[in-house]
């Protein structure tokens, strides 16, 4: 593939703090390499700024690798940016083209305040996760992988939802900010294998009520989540979900 500089603009949000209006600045970088991730030319970026003598852009970042989660950002309108299952540290520059102006805010909603400029607070999803308590199991000798045999579709699906990192694009490319693919993703992950089995319909219930606790919107039935996830976790998990939750809650009863 052809490598190559470009110029670019970029219009980022700036906010101090969760109480703070915010708004975009705009910047303007020279010679940036095709080959570059989208955080690297951040890094770029702060590295001019603080030369400037101005404050650096913060933003999240941890593994740099599609793992983590961390990098959550908007770009151009997209959670992640324009390439389909990929984290912003896994977006290149090669993406955009020269004298391209670039866009990039936090997540957008309530249940994820901004701490700072493109930084969001996620605790939200962990206080669901805590939710979902323990799991119980066995104590003493390791049971033989083979011992419990597992349907290979249910093997298959668990393993799919697992590949959800927890970086919140599902909240923040729904209009209704619904955190429905996470808490789905969470709840299927464990649902379908026998290690999920004994807590299952406490775990289901509890999950549910701190997700409405912490004020994610509904579900919108628009796939837009799943169009944005970076891992392509499937909209079938909230039918799965729906189920579980209306099964436990009539075992409840």
């Amino acid at each position: 593939m052809e490598h190559y500089n470009m110029n670019l603009t970029l219009k980022v949000w700036k906010q101090k703090n969760s109480s703070d209006k915010g708004h975009f600045e705009t910047y303007s970088l020279k010679d940036i390499s095709s080959e570059m991730s989208f955080l690297e030319m951040f890094d770029v970026l702060n590295e001019q700024l603080i030369g400037e003598g101005k404050e650096p852009i913060a933003f999240d970042h941890d593994c740099r690798e599609g793992i983590c989660g961390m990098c959550s950002m908007h770009i151009n309108g997209k959670a992640h940016g324009p390439w389909a299952q990929n984290t912003t540290c896994q977006l290149h520059m090669r993406a955009f083209k020269d004298g391209d102006t670039i866009v990039v805010e936090p997540w957008r909603s309530q249940a994820f305040p901004v701490i700072k400029d493109l930084v969001v607070d996620r605790t939200a999803f962990d206080r669901i996760i805590q939710a979902g308590g323990y799991i119980s199991v066995n104590t003493g000798n390791a049971v033989d992988a083979n011992a419990l045999p597992i349907d290979k579709k249910n093997a298959d699906d668990a393993f799919a939802a697992a590949a959800c990192i927890g970086c919140g694009a599902c909240v923040a490319t729904c209009k209704n900010s619904s955190a429905m693919l996470f808490v789905s993703a969470k709840v299927s992950q464990l649902a379908l294998l026998p290690q999920g089995q004994p807590e299952r319909n406490t775990r289901v219930l509890s999950m549910v009520a701190q997700m409405d606790k912490e004020g994610f919107g509904n579900c919108t039935n628009t796939y837009a989540c799943e169009a944005e996830c970076p891992k392509g976790i499937s909209v079938a998990n909230i039918a799965r979900l729906n189920r579980e939750y209306l099964s436990a809650g009539l075992k409840a009863e």
